[in-house]
Parts: C-alpha cells; structure tokens; sequence
C-alpha cells in the first residue's frame, strides 16, 4: 500500500481493490462457517441452500438497488457502515459507536472532500464534484460529537482506548481516501471481527486460529470473488473505475446480510447469557 502511494490514482485504486478483496473479504466469508455450525446438525445437507438463499436475495437486492436509486442506495450503505464499523470496533453502540464509526466515512468527506467525491462518484455511478450536501452535513454533525466522546473517555481514564482511533485519524488525515479506508479496512476492522469470533466459544469451533479461519474463508471468498467477475462484464468505465464500482458495490451487497446476520446472532447470545442466568439463580 505504502508503494501504491507511488503511482498514479488508479493504480493506487487497483492496488486497494486487490489488498481489500485478499485480507478483507474473508472475514465476511466466514458467516457461512457460523452458520454451517449453527445449522448442519438440524437440517443436514440442507443447511447450506436454507442459509445461502436468503443471503444471496438480499446480496442481489442491493446490487438492483445499484442501479435503480444509486443515491439512496449510496446513503444508506453510508449510514449502515457508520453503524456497522462503529458497533464492531467499540464493542457499544450510542455514541462510541457514531464516533468511531464515522471516522472511515466523515473524516475523508471533511479532510479530502474532492478525492472522495471521486470514489463516492465511481461507486455510485453518479457524477459528483464534491460529496452530497447530506453526507457533508452529517460529516460536521459527526464532528462534535466524535470530539465529546473522546473527551468523556480521557477524562473517564480510558485514554488508551483513545490510541487505536487516533491513529486511525491519522491515516484519514494523510493517505487518499480508498488508500486509508483499505488499511483502515483490512488491518483493524477485519482482523478484529475475526479475532472475536475465534475467541468466541460457540460460533465456528473449527475456526481455532487464524489461519484455520482463512483457510475456511477461502471457498466463500472465491465464489465472491467470481461474482464480482461477473458484474465486471456488465459494468461500464474505464478499468479502475470499473474494479472500484464493482468491488464497493459488492461490499455494500454483502454488508446488508452480514449486518443481519450479526444482530441475530447477537441476539441469541444475548438470549442464551440470560437464560443461563436465569438458570443459576433457579439453581440456588
């Protein structure tokens, strides 16, 4: 990445494209491990169609949504990856998350607001000369609000939760925008979800370490990878602009469903913590 810095800006796009989709798309790849866990005992054989048909509806609903209301579809995979960047790197939600959620998305708008007007337009398909007025409004709205949380955290005596963050700022604040999201992307957000879920005790117990899970990734992550082939064929541009479209239209269709999944899985664990509770105070 350092090198892509080097070259002219597709080439630094056609080097973020290729880092997100090895060291980034497999963390999302890893829903179908969850799942298989979740569900191969009960239905047998079945269990992949029961869990890949929704999934991939949803996928393809967000790839139409593309191409019928690009704006829309544009803010809305904006304000879902505030929230899901936000809740997975703070562990919270409320204002920890807006805050740290919002630094991949409202800092690139406030700091290089042509650059990333750039990629919104090659994404979206639309032609954009600076970021909507909406996400600039919200961009400085974020601002404040980013700045009460770090300052509640520091005087609360977590200032070490400040660091990660900070640096994350700082990434944003001297790299092109695609450049520090792909970092930002592939060296916090999916190592971290990753780690979790290895150290999660019931999700995927075949995934003991890192490499067991990028190994488990891989199938997914190809056919994910042959998708984006595919709409590669049917989307118009010059090749950087077309390998950028298709791949953060791809990550938009897949955060949808990968989002749902969580929360649910959230929720079951959520669930299963209170029963359990309930079950030692029965017990005493």
């Amino acid at each position: 990445m350092a090198g892509s810095l080097m070259l002219p800006w597709q080439g630094q796009w056609i080097c973020a494209v290729v880092v997100v989709t090895v060291l980034g798309v497999p963390h999302g790849a890893l829903d179908v491990e969850i799942a298989r866990n979740l569900f191969r005992e009960r239905l047998g054989r079945a269990w992949f169609p029961v869990f890949a048909l929704p999934y991939l509806t949803l996928v393809a609903f967000v790839l139409a949504a593309w191409h019928v209301v690009p704006g829309p579809t544009l803010a809305a995979f904006l304000v879902a990856s505030v929230w899901h960047f936000g809740t997975e790197d703070s562990g919270a939600g409320g204002l920890p998350a807006l805050a740290q959620g919002g630094i991949p998305i409202a800092l690139p708008v406030l700091l290089h607001p042509e650059a990333t007007a750039q990629v919104l337009s090659a994404a979206s398909g639309l032609t954009l000369a600076t970021p909507p007025s909406w996400l600039i409004i919200g961009s400085l709205m974020w601002g404040p609000a980013a700045a009460l949380w770090a300052i509640r955290a520091a005087i609360g005596g977590q200032g070490r939760s400040l660091l990660l963050p900070a640096a994350v700022c700082a990434a944003f604040a001297v790299l092109p925008p695609l450049t520090a999201f792909t970092l930002y992307f592939v060296a916090v957000h999916a190592p971290a979800h990753t780690a979790c879920l290895i150290r999660h005790p019931t999700r995927a117990p075949r995934a003991l370490d890192t490499t067991a899970a990028w190994r488990l990734s891989m199938p997914i992550t190809a056919l994910t990878v042959l998708i984006g082939a595919a709409l590669w064929t049917v989307t118009p541009g010059e090749a950087p602009v077309r390998v950028v479209r298709v791949t953060l239209q791809l990550l938009a269709a897949l955060t949808l469903p990968h989002m749902l999944f969580d929360a649910c899985l959230r929720r079951r664990d959520e669930a299963h913590s209170v029963r359990t509770t309930s079950n030692q105070i029965a017990t005493i």
